[in-house]
């Protein structure tokens, strides 16, 4: 790499400001088209019919499973090679990046196991039967058969983000998105001598893009210098760092992991209101996405920047990191709220025209519009508490908040008080809430604790 190349991979010493944007406006877009490629799939979806909808609707917290593995390596990953990279140790940083993808390729492989055998009893417990539950297996048996692209755009990704370059990235998700707008009504309907598939074409939609996408993050990776393969000798696993991947990436991939366990609750319960309710939390959850656009990146140059200078000692350069995420957090997620609250019904209406699934999403954004920051003031502590080799508050906040905390509202308000479902939106508010405030007062405990044993 050349002297300017890495200068910007540097982010100890340039000011915070720049650095948050040279890392979160990359990353923020490319979830955006990301948002975008999962949007088209919707859209694409209520075009088949209102089940096949609510399939892929029932389907997000099983698809979580698989993100929540990869990104949880990812992450882990990321803070350990930031953290070299931050003490000049980039020899470290490599063959800690290599062992990775070969800890990735064993977790594809149990993945792709587990949910080929176990899909249709969670879909079962989720309420899916008959057609409705072979439908939901159509699209999942492919996404889980062939995980590991999607395990690639992941692991590939840590390696770039380990140096700030979340442009990479960005570049994969816009090309992915553009691609998913032909490939999925061609996939569906059949054409040019493919078959027309249904829901299982947007799954192999899916899978032909990210492997795309993953071979287009291999030759990036390759070019900055840190896959460095010795001749195949360094995957050969090496059990103390890949105990330290799993000790840093497996509280990363748990705490994901209770996002998806967060929408089986959510789902077990709105889905006793009928398919339409489902439908409709579908949807309202992918405006949501679109919405948060900001924060992912926000969370991204949390971590990244922090595990560079944690590894350096600029504990000064963390909580500055900190403060200056949550007030962009704020400028940008404020004024969002607005049309999310005002404009709740049409846009629910992009996605469907029944009815009773607009009055139940349109319901559930205009509680949502005032919960939008709460996300912010989770995410952003979390991702620097990660970066400070820190992951495990991470987990017990997410299983308070995504667990225990919905498990004992949601059967209270809709199973003892026979509450209508606004409930379950009220208690989500409020446990947003509660968990950003726990989580803002742990992550200025740990600095200043860092700061004075220092």
């Amino acid at each position: 790499m050349s002297k300017t190349a890495i200068d910007r991979t540097d982010l100890t010493t340039r000011p915070i400001s720049e650095v948050i944007r040279q890392v979160a406006v990359p990353s923020s877009v490319g979830f955006f088209f990301n948002t975008m490629f999962n949007v088209v799939d919707t859209w694409w979806a209520g075009r088949i019919d209102t089940h096949a909808q609510a399939a892929l609707a029932l389907s997000l917290p099983v698809y979580f499973i698989i993100t929540a593995l990869a990104g949880g390596i990812g992450t882990g990953s990321t803070a350990l090679m930031g953290s070299a990279l931050g003490a000049r140790d980039r020899a470290k940083a490599s063959l800690v990046g290599v062992q990775m993808l070969g800890f990735g390729l064993l977790a594809s492989v149990a993945l792709a196991w587990f949910g080929l055998a176990f899909s249709p009893a969670i879909f079962g417990w989720l309420g899916a039967r008959g057609d409705y539950l072979a439908t939901c297996l159509s699209y999942m048996n492919p996404i889980f058969a062939c995980n590991v692209v999607t395990m690639s755009l992941f692991l590939f990704n840590a390696i770039l983000q380990s140096q700030g370059d979340t442009r990479s990235m960005r570049n994969t998700l816009i090309l992915m998105a553009s691609l998913n707008v032909v490939l999925d009504p061609w996939f569906i309907h059949g054409g040019f001598g493919l078959p027309a598939m249904g829901l299982a074409g947007v799954a192999w939609a899916t899978v032909i893009l990210q492997g795309i996408g993953g071979v287009y993050l291999l030759f990036k990776t390759r070019r900055t210098g840190l896959l460095k393969t010795d001749k195949g000798r360094n995957f050969i696993p090496r059990l103390k760092i890949y105990g330290e991947i799993a000790h840093q990436g497996f509280p990363a991939a748990l705490n994901s992991m209770t996002v998806a366990l967060g929408f089986f609750v959510i789902f077990r319960y709105v889905s006793g209101f009928g398919p339409e309710a489902s439908a409709a939390y579908g949807i309202a959850t992918r405006i949501d996405q679109v919405v948060l656009m900001p924060t992912i990146g926000l969370s991204v140059a949390a971590l990244t920047i922090t595990a560079q200078n944690y590894g350096a000692g600029r504990i000064d350069r963390i909580r500055e990191n900190f403060r200056k995420n949550l007030l962009y957090g704020a400028y940008l997620l404020v004024p969002l709220s607005v049309p999310i609250l005002l404009l709740a019904s049409p846009l629910m209406r992009i996605f469907t025209q029944d009815p009773a699934v607009i009055a139940v999403g349109a319901g559930y954004l205009h509680i949502d519009a005032f919960t939008l920051y709460g996300y912010v003031a989770i995410f952003v502590p979390t991702s620097v508490l990660q970066g400070m080799k820190r992951p495990m508050f991470a987990i017990w906040l997410g299983l308070a908040r995504q667990v225990v905390a919905p498990f004992i509202l949601f059967t209270l308000f809709t199973q003892i008080l026979g509450y209508p479902i606004t409930a379950l939106w009220l208690a989500i508010f409020a446990m947003v809430w509660t968990s950003a405030a726990v989580a803002l007062w742990f992550a200025k405990r740990t600095i200043r604790k860092v700061e004075t044993a220092g």
